[in-house]
């Protein structure tokens, strides 16, 4: 079911969703289920599973020059995905990038999720790859986000990168994309950016999950932006519960968002890095439950791979 349905279907009743990284190489998917298992209860009627692109590692010859090597750290999106609505029998959805695909490779793998009865998709620009300062795409590849969408909506009408196909068959994606309450790094202002936004709708994309923020006015600022300059589409609050002192200074880095002082203030009085969990889950159910007094239609947790603070915020606030 698509997540516009889910939606719909759900009739103003909130919805607890997550996000789940796939394991490293080598690791097992049961590392997945059980992180998943725990958060089951409360009945997500789907789960998003990230994507990542290449690294690029250089191993020294014995000439004294390096050699570059592709890596994927974290392969799998795909088959976690059909494992998940296969054991769980909810609708998983894979993020698909800009970067690390050629646009026969995104057509390629949307047919494989096409087959696979996978009907969501979120697809996003993707960061640069560690050696670069800026965003490079694959040749033949796409640069923007919105030009992602448009091939998605373009598969949707049955219009394959291979003009002479016929008869060809129309896949029936749902489309979510990005936004940004505290803007996109690179954008060069807000405005700038809700302009993007608007066009990836206009592109077809049928919602929108937020990066993390944690001042819920920051959210009812992006959601009366959006409406007023035209978007109408769900926009699904993105939350992150703050877990360790690191990410005072992490999670601005990483993610360019901005932390409450009053959240600042209260994590340095911590002890430990348990007080500062335990901060986080209180901080993160407070945000749950202001955002669904104001009638948001679907809460979206980034997990990273631990559900432990995920289920306890999920218990107060579902």
């Amino acid at each position: 079911m698509k997540v516009t349905d889910h939606i719909a279907k759900a009739q103003g009743n909130p919805q607890f969703t997550f996000e789940i990284l796939p394991p490293l190489k080598g690791q097992s998917i049961d590392a997945i289920f059980e992180s998943i298992d725990p958060l089951m209860e409360f009945k997500p009627p789907f789960i998003d599973v990230t994507y990542h692109r290449e690294e690029y590692i250089y191993i020294p010859l014995e000439d004294g020059l390096l050699k570059r090597q592709v890596v994927k750290k974290r392969p799998g999106t795909v088959g976690i995905c059909a494992a998940i609505q296969n054991k769980y029998q909810v609708d998983a959805i894979p993020h698909i990038l800009c970067g690390g695909f050629t646009k026969e490779d995104t057509e390629n793998f949307l047919i494989d999720l096409d087959f696979l009865e996978i009907d969501n998709v979120v697809a996003l620009r993707g960061d640069a790859v560690k050696n670069e300062t800026y965003f490079s795409p694959e040749k033949d590849g796409h640069t923007y986000a919105v030009d992602l969408v448009k091939q998605i909506d373009q598969l949707n009408h049955g219009s394959y990168l291979d003009v002479e196909l016929q008869n060809s068959a129309c896949t029936d994606f749902c489309i979510g994309v990005a936004g940004y309450p505290e803007k996109h790094m690179e954008a060069p202002n807000l405005e700038s950016d809700l302009h993007f936004l608007k066009k990836k709708v206009e592109a077809g994309a049928q919602y929108i999950v937020t990066q993390m923020f944690f001042d819920n006015e920051k959210y009812f600022d992006f959601v009366k932006r959006c409406r007023a300059a035209g978007i109408e589409v769900p926009i699904i609050p993105g939350l992150k519960p703050l877990a360790t002192k690191k990410q005072l200074n992490l999670i601005p880095h990483r993610f360019h968002v901005d932390l409450p002082e009053a959240l600042i203030k209260e994590a340095i009085k911590c002890k430990d890095n348990a007080a500062v969990r335990q901060l986080g889950i209180e901080w993160c159910s407070a945000q749950s439950k202001e955002l669904l007094d104001h009638g948001v239609p679907v809460l979206h947790y980034y997990s990273m791979g631990k559900s432990d603070n995920i289920r306890q915020i999920a218990k107060r606030v579902f």
